[in-house]
């Protein structure tokens, strides 16, 4: 664990002392689960499910925000699993799919999702042509039923497949009436309006947490970087303060500088988001004492 702001120690200190009040919101991609080619072979950390039961004895709520549709996250994280025992100690599993468009919570165990958004489909039907025409044509395709991602690390030059496509995927996309949102060697199209940073206001409003953790890896998770460090702000023109931590996620191969150049603290990928979420657990557990 990595400590990368002054006073990053300091904020950790805060949240550890605050933990009764603390939402801990983690990405599932890079933060629970390592990145792998195929989206639908992603399985989380195998620590991961005890270590959030765990903390959830020591802290108000636990979401997971995720641009991943919903369903998916929960069979590929076991989350109905996780919830169903965090439920047993009086704690609510939450979580966001696909940038907060998708909710469910083990409470309701139900998955809340809007329609797909308009232009989708014709967007989907267009672009092949599109990464034909800019020698992509082998990339590969999410559908994600409210979003479609385009992967380029399956190619002989990902980074570079993926420079070739930003320019040309957005003005198809804007086309439709649809935003990019940009990340390692994907481009994921969706509908505008929705992202983490408005996730996490919605989950401390509607949790009542007075503390947040964010772990993120990748460039999605900036939007809720930036949301927390508002409301650091907010807090301290308020005269108050908002104990709170920014968590990168990150590597010597797969760091995101847009993220870590904004964090209190760098782990090694989910390794190290395991690590961080044990200490935590057992030091707000000796702070009680």
């Amino acid at each position: 664990m990595e400590f990368v702001t002054p006073a990053g120690e300091q904020e950790y200190a805060g949240v550890v002392r605050a933990a009764e009040d603390l939402l801990v919101c983690l990405d599932f991609d890079g933060v629970l689960a390592p990145i792998v080619e195929d989206p639908s072979e992603a399985h989380v950390h195998p620590d991961a499910q005890q270590t959030l039961v765990d903390l959830a004895e020591v802290c108000r709520s636990i979401a997971v925000v995720t641009g991943r549709p919903a369903r998916q996250a929960i069979e590929l994280g076991r989350l109905d699993e996780v919830g169903a025992a965090m439920e047993e100690r009086g704690r609510t599993l939450h979580l966001r799919g696909q940038y907060g468009n998708e909710r469910w919570d083990s409470s309701v165990r139900r998955v809340s999702s809007p329609r797909p958004p308009e232009g989708l489909a014709t967007f989907e039907a267009e672009l092949p042509a599109v990464l034909r025409e800019h020698d992509a044509a082998d990339a590969f395709l999410e559908d994600k039923g409210l979003a479609i991602g385009v992967h380029t690390r399956r190619l002989s030059d990902p980074d570079a497949a993926l420079d070739r496509l930003r320019g040309p995927v957005a003005v198809l996309a804007r086309k439709h009436g649809l935003v990019v949102e940009p990340g390692r060697q994907v481009l994921e199209v969706r509908a505008p309006g929705a992202d983490k940073g408005a996730a996490v206001r919605d989950l401390l409003e509607q949790t009542g947490a007075s503390a947040v953790l964010f772990a993120g890896d990748d460039l999605g998770d900036v939007a809720a970087f930036s949301a927390i460090t508002d409301l650091r702000a907010e807090s301290s023109a308020r005269g108050s303060s908002l104990p709170s931590l920014l968590v990168a996620s990150a590597s010597e191969t797969a760091a995101v500088p847009e993220l870590t150049s904004r964090a209190d603290v760098v782990v090694d990928g989910p390794d190290g988001v395991i690590a961080l979420l044990r200490s935590l657990t057992a030091d707000a557990s000796a702070a009680r004492l």
